[in-house]
């Protein structure tokens, strides 16, 4: 440079340090956890969500819950009738896996933060609805082969 302060094409309000570097104002350094821990601070699906406050990672926790069970739910309720119009059977199943594999997809996501409750809620969400949904605890009829939608795990 020829000391004169050059236009960087966006970078107003940086200046060059003594080594020639640019200085970052305002800038928080960013740490993407790369194993599981445990604690409340952590980015879930968006970005400084939930943040550091408690109510906030309690209330992404049961979103992540309730994420989980859905598949579940999804995964092994009839939604078209016998007999019904087959093109609107196409397109209601059709909708119901998009929904099922976009709740799959963002749990799969909320994981990816490495947060162990998050892990926690995500498994104990499955569990909870394969045990409500799938198991037979609560149905007396023998299993019935042929949902709407076939299993997740094929």
């Amino acid at each position: 440079m020829d000391g004169h302060m050059h236009d960087m094409g966006g970078m107003h309000g940086m200046e060059p340090s003594a080594n020639g570097n640019m200085a970052m104002p305002h800038m928080k350094k960013h740490f993407m956890h790369m194993t599981f821990f445990w604690g409340k601070d952590s980015e879930i699906l968006f970005n400084h969500w939930p943040g550091d406050k408690t109510g906030m990672y309690v209330l992404a926790l049961v979103f992540i819950f309730v994420m989980s069970f859905l598949v579940e739910l999804l995964s092994s309720t009839w939604f078209v009738k016998p007999g019904s119009n087959h093109f609107v059977a196409g397109l209601v199943q059709t909708v119901i896996h998009l929904l099922r594999v976009g709740l799959s997809f963002l749990v799969m996501l909320a994981l990816m933060s490495f947060n162990g409750g998050v892990f926690l809620v995500a498994v104990v969400g499955h569990a909870l609805g394969f045990f409500i949904f799938r198991s037979g605890a609560f149905n007396k009829k023998e299993y019935i082969k042929g949902f709407d939608i076939p299993p997740m795990t094929c």
